[in-house]
């Protein structure tokens, strides 16, 4: 496919983002960055939790696997169904109840902080290895499908990445990845 036509979609994908983040940015307090003011609905957030858990990696790793493991992969798609569906109908639900901001202010509440600083702590980790991992991959596919054929270095593409998703996050956070998240999902 001719690399203009590719950064075209990318751009217009990206314009989509913008205006959800100007939508979605109206307010810049603390409180909403990072926790969405606390009003979007649980429904919305579980919707948008699929389109999280799949990536560049899921259209780029799991046909092959598919192939060589016959299908086994099938076992896990039915225990993502399984977990999302606990997740959605049990979790969410009790964290709104409980006016939890994450399983990890429950862990500090129930069983002190010396559980909630390691849960924390692995979470981030985790989350960290994972993203770096992603964003290795989806700046590696741009490069190979879009930069290469017209000689730009890879650590550019690696910043214009980075710099993307740093400017559609920068105004309104929380909110605006709880929006985005739910446009992803519905476009995957």
């Amino acid at each position: 496919m001719n690399p203009t036509i590719i950064l075209s979609c990318i751009a217009a994908y990206f314009l989509l983002l913008f205006f959800i983040s100007y939508i979605t940015g109206k307010n810049d307090s603390n409180d909403t960055f990072f926790l969405g003011n606390r009003d979007s609905p649980w429904f919305v957030i579980a919707y948008g939790m699929i389109g999280t858990t799949l990536s560049g990696i899921t259209f780029i790793s799991v046909p092959g696997w598919v192939a060589s493991s016959q299908f086994s992969y099938m076992q896990m798609v039915f225990g993502f169904f399984c977990g999302y569906f606990i997740i959605s109908r049990i979790l969410l639900p009790l964290y709104y109840r409980l006016e939890l901001t994450s399983i990890y202010t429950y862990l500090r509440d129930r069983f002190g902080n010396s559980s909630y600083k390691t849960g924390s702590s692995f979470f981030l980790l985790s989350r960290t290895i994972g993203a770096s991992f992603r964003l290795f991959l989806i700046a590696t596919v741009l490069q190979f499908a879009v930069f290469e054929s017209w000689n730009i270095p890879f650590y550019i593409t690696v910043i214009i990445t980075i710099s993307l998703i740093w400017l559609y996050t920068y105004r309104s956070g929380m909110k605006t990845i709880i929006w985005t998240d739910t446009l992803q999902t519905t476009f995957m």
